[in-house]
């Protein structure tokens, strides 16, 4: 870390709660991006850290991450614009030089079209377990390390002491390049899914490579899930604005749990909005559209016949909630 990124890193301290440095070039401190925990006020994921040569920023809690200059950016245009020069005129090492902010072009990253790990149905537990579920093997990977090997695509973990093994479900775009992945564990773990995007202005979805905009569009909670049903997508922990996408017929898909506070509040707030969403029948029983194939429903069917708006998807709604 060069004194520059030092001072700046001082200036902004002020600014951020529970600011304290970790150890040498590690600062931790409360996320101003997203507030951290509100139910705790000493939790503090934020951190400022070294990549190669540069200082970066990373949010454990909301997945934010940055360079150092963009994240100063974000707290003060300004302050920012200080930065910048700064940095510039101590590259800028020629006498008598004349110094001009500096230019930046921005050219669109190049994306892999797939991982460079095993898939899933080359390795027998990974493949156990899908097949298990229902699931096809040959869609996902597999990392053995996982934090080892994200930290090889994008510095994601400060600690891989701790490493496991996960399934590794790709995220592409329309083109379908990869723009990020999901990491799903195999055994008892407190964060059953981890996702991690190549392309930060990318949307956390899954599924973008496969849909028809022409026909409805499903939308599901869960990647397993959408693989059972024709066109359609999974919000991968994403709250996205739907609308924005240019879609001209949308259903939203929830899971089947109506004691579900989160989901209740959700389906509620998609019914308001106007869009089209699907109820499930007091018949079906299973939490899940995996649960549904597993135990021979006619998914598909059931889907099509279930879906409401407005006043009819509100008067649905409150009967399904008390079932």
């Amino acid at each position: 870390m060069d004194i520059i990124d030092s001072k700046y890193i001082g200036l902004v301290s002020s600014r951020l709660q529970k600011f304290k440095r970790v150890k040498a070039d590690l600062y931790n401190f409360r996320c101003p991006v997203c507030g951290d925990s509100q139910k705790h006020k000493n939790k503090a994921r934020g951190y400022i850290y070294p990549v190669k040569a540069d200082m970066n920023f990373k949010c454990h809690n909301c997945g934010t991450s940055s360079t150092f200059s963009n994240f100063i950016k974000t707290l003060d245009p300004v302050l920012y614009k200080q930065y910048i020069f700064e940095k510039f005129k101590e590259r800028n090492t020629g006498k008598g030089s004349i110094y001009e902010e500096p230019k930046f072009e921005f050219k669109k990253p190049v994306f892999e079209k797939k991982l460079d790990i095993p898939r899933a149905s080359e390795v027998p537990i990974a493949k156990e377990y899908l097949k298990k579920r229902g699931l096809d093997p040959t869609r996902f990977y597999f990392a053995a390390k996982f934090r080892e090997w994200v930290n090889t695509k994008k510095y994601t973990f400060h600690d891989v002491g701790r490493d496991e093994s996960r399934i590794i479900i790709p995220l592409y775009d329309e083109d379908k390049n990869i723009i990020g992945f999901q990491g799903r564990s195999l055994g008892p773990n407190n964060v059953k899914y981890i996702t991690v995007m190549l392309d930060e202005d990318a949307p956390k979805i899954y599924g973008l490579d496969k849909i028809d905009k022409k026909k409805p569009i499903y939308i599901l909670e869960g990647p397993f899930d959408s693989t059972f049903v024709e066109n359609s997508v999974a919000m991968c922990g994403s709250d996205l604005d739907i609308g924005s996408f240019g879609w001209s017929d949308y259903i939203w898909v929830f899971d089947n749990e109506p004691r579900n506070r989160e989901i209740i509040k959700r389906i509620d707030k998609t019914i308001s909005r106007g869009d089209k969403v699907v109820i499930w029948p007091s018949s079906i029983k299973e939490k899940d559209v995996n649960d549904m194939i597993n135990a021979g429903q006619d998914v598909s069917s059931v889907l099509e016949s279930n879906v409401y708006s407005g006043l009819k998807a509100k008067i649905k709604f409150n009967n399904w909630k008390k079932v």
